[in-house]
């Protein structure tokens, strides 16, 4: 008999599937690039105005898992998107709430968001499964993009630059480096939403019978190698993620297996306190061109944490 892959509490509101609150742990206060620690840490988030270090934004997918399993069934585990704006940022301690608006008439994408405990919104987005959808919250938000001002950490960015590929693969006790400075494994003791099917004991009862890598940890499976191969961004400069879709095509994602990624940047942007690079990662099966999962990322580096900025700006 197959397991139910999550036990999450749900509430249906007529309308509305709800999660409960939840607290998502921070776990890269650690987190160092460019031979500088990150957003995540206190006394860094501190420097650039926010009150603490940030939750990474895809640590709030996992919430919205069980809501699209629920909705769409199994079959969102290997086809399912999430694609969000993250509007303001979480902290260790805070409790936050998945929304999904029941899509109506078979729809196969719908609105979600999550809010703190006190109703302030988090994330804003779009959840899908299969092929044969509206534009995506993310799709809908760059083909609205103005073109940017004069760039200064991004001025040697191009729009079309593409890194060659590269192996990747999640184990459950490895090392992701740097940028990520725990394993699935310590993921897995504190992930929101658990489940039996990202456990290897569990997974045999799964349609797989091979643990599948959570949606969040894909975002560390495709980004923990980033400065292996990266764009020419000036810097030391200090990045948040801003925007990030998931998109499962050919899933899920296993646990212990090889893929090949490349990256390439389809959008740059801008606002007052950042400059956009927005990257397409594509996750592909080893010597072949199947696509099987794919990230789409705003990747925004801030001005205030450039310390030439200024000068390099008059000088351009």
């Amino acid at each position: 008999m197959m397991q139910t892959p999550f036990a999450t509490p749900l509430q249906d509101n007529g309308d509305l599937l709800v999660g409960p609150l939840r607290g998502p742990r921070q776990m890269l206060a650690a987190q160092q690039y460019d031979n500088h620690t990150s957003i995540h840490d206190d006394a860094t988030a501190q420097k650039l105005g926010f009150k603490g270090g940030t939750i990474e934004g895809p640590t709030h997918f996992s919430q919205f898992v069980p809501l699209c399993v629920a909705t769409w069934g199994v079959r969102w585990l290997e086809q399912g998107c999430l694609s969000a704006h993250y509007r303001n940022p979480c902290f260790e301690g805070e409790q936050v709430r998945a929304f999904l608006a029941k899509p109506k008439d078979g729809a196969t994408q719908t609105t979600i968001w999550m809010q703190r405990e006190d109703g302030t919104e988090i994330l804003r987005g779009t959840a899908s499964v299969g092929e044969s959808n509206p534009p995506s919250a993310l799709e809908q938000r760059i083909s609205q993009l103005e073109p940017p001002e004069k760039l200064v950490i991004l001025r040697d960015v191009r729009v079309g630059m593409r890194t060659a590929r590269q192996r990747v693969r999640m184990g459950f006790d490895q090392h992701m480096g740097d940028l990520y400075p725990f394993t699935l494994a310590d993921k897995l003791r504190v992930i929101t939403e658990t489940s039996p099917w990202y456990t290897a004991d569990g997974a045999t009862a799964s349609p797989w019978k091979k643990p599948v890598i959570p949606v969040e940890m894909i975002s560390v499976l495709l980004n923990h190698a980033r400065d292996t191969k990266p764009f020419p961004v000036h810097g030391p400069v200090v990045g948040l993620f801003a925007d990030q879709e998931i998109r499962l095509i050919k899933g899920p994602l296993f646990v212990g297996e090889e893929y090949e990624i490349d990256r390439e940047v389809v959008a740059l942007s801008g606002s007052r306190r950042t400059e956009s690079m927005w990257i397409r990662t594509r996750v592909m099966r080893p010597g072949t061109d199947e696509v099987v999962a794919a990230m789409l990322l705003n990747s925004a580096s801030l001005k205030d944490s450039y310390a030439n900025y200024a000068a390099d700006l008059a000088r351009l």
